[in-house]
């Protein structure tokens, strides 16, 4: 099972624990499209893990399926199923006595693959990740920095080329800036190599930035709602997920847009600060707030004038 992203079907999966009256997911329900980020979110207690995990069955399903491009998990060798799967948690879990190089190659020497096209496939994923393989190959896990290792974490899972990704908080434990770093790296590799991923977070800022779709579980591992970003933001559910989303998902959907899509008001010599169109429409928001000015001359990559933005048009946008 390698290659081309496959989709991922839940279908009224439930995970049931001897001794517990209530499930720990129950009759999750839900489509990834092939090549998409889904992000599981919910308080504790919701099952976000537990559901990630019974897609390569390090934890048994207890009623329902989960198909990876149409074939039920529960139908393959666990072993073969789970080295056909990316998996990156949040504390790596490199091998401390293995090289980086070692590390990566992991699965597809398990798998058979002749040596030169393993070497050739680590140098080429280091080079992705953003480690170069001449600088890295040789190193150890603890000569590394905590985002040097998810990165070798996240190109050991991507060593084999599986259609599908598991991520359990992969950057819950790093500090804000390399987060935000590793963030942006995860959305550039994804466009690069398109994988059908699930990815556990309990940050909904974390999901609303790196989620095609996004599934807000219930404690009891009930589905609350699974939708993309933007309409979860202006069309939640109910009262449970409007709370979950906060009190700012006016300004988190503005993060979702950029100047390049509004309807630009005229020139007619307007004075003010300029801002690219390529800008999101809350970062134009806090560039008004922080200058007292109510509107924006939209430039483009050349710094041409496009036209003009204002506070009201912002407000618009946010309701």
């Amino acid at each position: 099972m390698s290659g081309a992203a496959a989709e991922i079907a839940f279908d009224r999966a439930t995970k049931r624990y001897p001794g517990r009256a209530e499930p720990a997911v129950r009759e999750l329900t839900l489509t990834v499209p092939p090549g998409a980020i889904c992000c599981l979110v919910g308080p504790s207690g919701a099952g976000k893990t537990t559901a990630m995990k019974m897609v390569n069955r390090l934890i048994d399903i207890t009623e329902g399926d989960i198909t990876i491009g149409g074939t039920s998990v529960r139908s393959l060798d666990v072993t073969a199923l789970r080295r056909g799967i990316g998996y990156v948690i949040q504390q790596v879990g490199l091998f401390p006595h293995m090289s980086v190089a070692a590390n990566v190659a992991t699965v597809p020497r398990l798998l058979g693959w002749p040596r030169a096209r393993i070497a050739e496939r680590v140098d080429e994923l280091l080079e992705l990740v953003e480690l170069p393989a001449a600088d890295y190959r040789d190193r150890y896990a603890s000569q590394l920095s905590g985002g040097e290792r998810q990165r070798v974490g996240l190109a050991r899972a991507l060593a084999a080329d599986p259609p599908v990704m598991l991520m359990d908080e992969p950057f819950g434990a790093l500090d804000p800036i390399t987060r935000a770093r590793l963030q942006q790296e995860l959305l550039r590799i994804q466009h690069e190599v398109g994988k059908t991923v699930v990815f556990v977070t309990h940050d909904i800022d974390e999901a609303i930035l790196l989620g095609d779709r996004i599934a807000i579980l219930r404690e009891g591992g009930v589905l609350a709602q699974y939708d993309t970003p933007a309409r979860l933001l202006a069309r939640p559910a109910d009262e449970f997920v409007a709370r979950f989303l906060g009190a700012d998902r006016g300004l988190k959907l503005l993060a979702l847009r950029r100047l390049e899509e509004l309807e630009l008001g005229p020139l007619d010599g307007v004075a003010a600060p300029t801002a690219a169109v390529s800008t999101t429409l809350r970062d134009a928001l806090s560039q008004m707030i922080a200058s007292g000015e109510r509107s924006l001359v939209v430039v483009d990559g050349a710094g041409a004038p496009q036209g003009v933005v204002t506070l009201e048009t912002l407000a618009g946008a946010a309701s």
